[in-house]
């Protein structure tokens, strides 16, 4: 009689266990990366009131069962779901992730390692991207100087350090230029045959130097006469310098210095020009300013004349397309402009007057250094008898690699889909920083669940090498999203009545087992 009462109160026990399991779910529906649990029972300790027989052929008995009795039921698991997909909720927060997969977010917090599906994420105060869950500091590899993810031992994401908010500026060391040189357009056709700068068509386009300056060359393409008695080679253009100029539309090959005299009155203010010892390099031909005496004293205005070989520019003279190049002072036999491009260069001399030396030069050997300009681009078809020639800094076939920048302030940050988390800047530059990593466990269900999102690794789920693993391997983030509890409210209320019956019934155990003794007390009288 006292049995029953027992297994009623173990079969209370287990049914309230399982209530506070739905309840916590219920609970935490809306919890970010929240993974239902599920209580699970089984049967207790059976007494045995006699054990089993076998038949006894020489009494010609039959065998007997044993006759038990248990004793109620008990916690057999309580077991977290977590391998189901929670549902996905856009954000459109561009520093939230939702993890596709088994795979979870490495986490330190309080000098341990945890792991999470929770994925939203900011920037502290220090740069480093942490939860805002839990204030977990992310776990991940950092990118080199030179853009690389180096895959060792997860660190600290700090993605605004003060190597990062900035972004250092880079000379233009490619220019790819596009448009069509007119055959027919009359500025083309100079007088002579001496090479010339200041006739021709104009082609511009503008630079950086180291220190992020921007600068603009003028250069003429044009097609000179021939000799008297000679015919033109078909489809050849020569192009020269004819000038570059700073930002403010100084050229660097001049230097002008205003002076007043207060001593008149009204003050008198005069200008002078004097040359700069600067030397520009267009192909084979070397550009300078010989003497102060080649300088309108009263304008400034002067015309370089080219020391060497004038670049030419060839086209087919049947189909227009560009042919090639000549003399371009591009020598190295692998480089991808060999035939293709001239090679522009900035040296700014010594002496009275220097500019500051924030120019690369263009070096043949290594092919570094300068801008080499792309001409494959250009065309030379007969159409409205003007000739129309834009750029753009970096090479067209290199996805405009080259290009170069100004200095620049990190505006914000951003991550893809593969866990890339990168720096965008003011002058329009975007910088890799860092990658996200993420760990996988053999039995992800055998973590151990320690509040505020987080998992601790157990000797049941498998251990964390402490190096992590690319997203790609186990699935993908969805940025500007999170995954959401993946608790089914359906699921919990069903489970809910059936908890709420199985306790009811085993509540009836005890009142009746009570009635049952309280029959018995009431025999005495």
């Amino acid at each position: 009689m006292m049995r029953s009462l027992f297994s009623g109160v173990a079969g209370l026990k287990t049914h309230q266990t399982r209530m506070d399991v739905i309840g916590n779910n219920i609970a935490n529906v809306n919890t970010v990366g929240f993974k239902a649990s599920s209580a699970n029972f089984k049967d207790m300790f059976y007494q045995n009131i006699s054990s089993a027989t076998g038949p006894d052929a020489a009494t010609g008995t039959a065998g007997t069962n044993a006759k038990q009795i248990g004793l109620g039921s008990q916690i057999a698991s309580i077991t977290t779901n977590i391998t189901e997909q929670g549902g996905t909720s856009a954000t459109n927060r561009a520093l939230d992730l939702a993890i596709n997969g088994d795979s979870f977010l490495i986490v330190k917090s309080g000098g341990a390692t945890y792991f999470s599906k929770a994925g939203a994420l900011n920037v502290d105060e220090q740069g480093t991207l942490y939860s805002l869950t839990n204030g977990g500091t992310i776990q991940g590899w950092m990118a080199n100087a030179n853009g690389e993810i180096v895959k060792d031992v997860v660190k600290d994401l700090t993605v605004m350090s003060p190597d990062n908010t900035n972004y250092a500026p880079t000379a233009t060391s490619k220019i790819t230029l596009n448009g069509n040189i007119d055959k027919m357009d009359p500025a083309v056709s100079v007088n002579g045959q001496t090479p010339v700068t200041d006739q021709g068509s104009p082609i511009t386009f503008s630079f950086y130097d180291n220190l992020g300056q921007v600068y603009t060359a003028k250069m003429n393409v044009y097609k000179p006469n021939a000799a008297a008695g000679a015919a033109g080679t078909p489809g050849q253009y020569e192009v020269t310098l004819a000038d570059v100029f700073d930002e403010d539309g100084n050229s660097i090959f001049v230097q002008k210095t205003t002076k007043t005299d207060t001593s008149t009155t009204p003050p008198t203010t005069t200008t002078s020009y004097t040359r700069r010892p600067t030397v520009v390099t267009l192909g084979g031909a070397t550009y300078s300013i010989a003497d102060d005496a080649d300088i309108d004293a009263n304008t400034g205005k002067f015309t370089l004349t080219p020391n060497g070989n004038v670049a030419k520019l060839q086209f087919d003279a049947v189909t227009g397309n560009f042919s090639s190049t000549g003399d371009t002072g591009i020598t190295l036999a692998g480089s991808p402009l060999n035939g293709k491009g001239i090679a522009f260069s900035v040296a700014v001399g010594t002496g009275a007057g220097a500019l500051d030396n924030t120019f690369t030069p263009y070096n043949p050997a290594t092919d570094s250094g300068g801008v080499t300009i792309d001409f494959s681009k250009l065309t030379q078809f007969s159409t409205s008898g003007v000739s129309s020639v834009t750029y753009k800094k970096g090479y067209a076939d290199d996805n405009y690699s080259g290009a170069g920048n100004v200095a620049g302030t990190m505006t914000g940050i951003s991550i893809d889909d593969k866990g890339m988390v990168y720096g965008t800047y003011n002058n329009g530059s975007k910088k890799l920083l860092a990658q996200i990593a993420v760990a996988t466990f053999s039995n992800p269900s055998g973590l151990e669940a320690v509040g505020d999102s987080l998992f601790a690794q157990t000797l049941n789920s498998g251990l964390f090498d402490g190096v992590g693993e690319a997203i790609q391997l186990s699935g993908s983030f969805t940025p500007g999203a999170l995954e959401m509890s993946n608790v089914d409210l359906s699921q919990e209320f069903t489970t809910m009545i059936t908890t709420q019956r199985g306790f009811q019934a085993n509540s009836r155990i005890i009142s009746v087992s009570d009635g049952m003794l309280e029959e018995l007390v009431n025999l005495k009288r």
